[in-house]
C-alpha cells in the first residue's frame, strides 16, 4: 500500500533536537550538535552516524537514540526508525518525550503498512500529551486507512463467496444433469426389454400357430389314409 508521506506528520521530531545538550560531556555535546547540523542540511545518514557516536559514549542517552531513530525514518528504515523511538519511550521520564516517541513509533508502523498497531501508538501517545493535533490528524487518517483496508477486504470475501456457491451450484447441475441421462438411458433399456418380450411372444405365438397348423395337417392326412383303407378290397 502506497501512501504520501506528507500526511503522515513528524512535527514533533524536529522540537525535541533542542533538548539533547543539557547534562551531556563535551564529546556528547559535539556529536549531538553535528548530528543535528546535518540533520537539518537533510544529510540523514551523516545525522545518524553523529548520533551513534554519542550513544556510544553514553549509552544513557534517550535524546540521541530519539535523534537517531528520526534520521532512520528519513532513510525510510521504518523498522529500525520504530525500535528507536520504542527504546527512547522506554528510557525517558518526561512525559513529552515519551508521548513523542509513541507519535513517531505510530508515523513509522504506518509507513510499514501497519496499520492497527500504528492506531495503537498514536492512541497511547495521545492519552499523555491530548493537545498533540499532528498526533489526532494521523490517528484519524489511520483509522481511515483501516476502514479502507476492512471494507477491501470483506468485498474480497464477499467474490470468493459467490464464486464458491457458484461452483457448487454448477456442480449440482451437473449432477442433475447425470442424473436425467441415467433415468433415460434406462427407460431406453427398459422400452428395448419390451420390446424383446414383445418379439418373443410373437414368436411362441407363431410356433403354436405352426404346430397347431402341422396338427390339423396330419389329422387330414390321417383321415385321408383311414379312407383309403377303407376302399381297398380284401382279397
Amino acid at each position: 500500500m502506497l501512501r504520501n508521506k506528507n500526511f503522515i506528520l513528524t512535527f514533533l521530531t524536529v522540537l525535541l533536537l533542542i533538548y539533547t545538550l543539557p547534562g551531556y560531556s563535551q564529546a556528547e555535546k559535539k556529536f549531538i550538535r553535528h548530528g543535528n547540523r546535518e540533520y537539518e542540511k537533510n544529510n540523514f545518514p551523516e545525522s545518524e552516524i553523529s548520533y551513534r557516536r554519542a550513544i556510544d559514549k553514553n549509552s544513557e542517552l534517550p535524546d540521541a537514540v530519539f535523534n537517531a531513530g528520526d534520521a532512520l525514518y528519513r532513510q525510510d528504515k521504518f523498522e529500525d526508525a520504530g525500535k528507536e523511538f520504542t527504546e527512547t519511550h522506554d528510557m525517558s521520564e518526561d512525559t513529552k518525550k515519551k508521548a513523542a516517541s509513541l507519535y513517531n513509533f505510530g508515523n513509522s508502523l504506518l509507513m510499514s503498512d501497519k496499520i492497527k498497531e500504528s492506531i495503537d501508538a498514536y492512541k497511547g501517545s495521545l492519552r499523555l500529551d491530548p493537545g498533540n493535533m499532528e498526533a489526532k490528524y494521523n490517528l484519524a487518517y489511520a483509522q481511515d486507512l483501516l476502514k479502507q483496508e476492512q471494507e477491501q477486504q470483506q468485498q474480497q470475501q464477499n467474490q470468493q463467496d459467490q464464486q464458491k456457491k457458484d461452483q457448487q451450484d454448477g456442480q449440482g447441475n451437473e449432477n442433475k444433469d447425470q442424473t436425467s441421462d441415467q433415468q433415460q438411458q434406462d427407460e431406453q433399456k427398459e422400452q428395448q426389454q419390451q420390446e424383446i418380450s414383445k418379439e418373443d411372444a410373437e414368436r411362441v405365438l407363431n410356433a403354436l400357430a405352426n404346430d397347431e397348423k402341422d396338427i390339423q395337417e396330419k389329422v387330414k392326412l390321417a383321415k385321408a389314409m383311414k379312407a383309403r383303407t377303407r376302399t381297398t378290397k380284401n382279397w
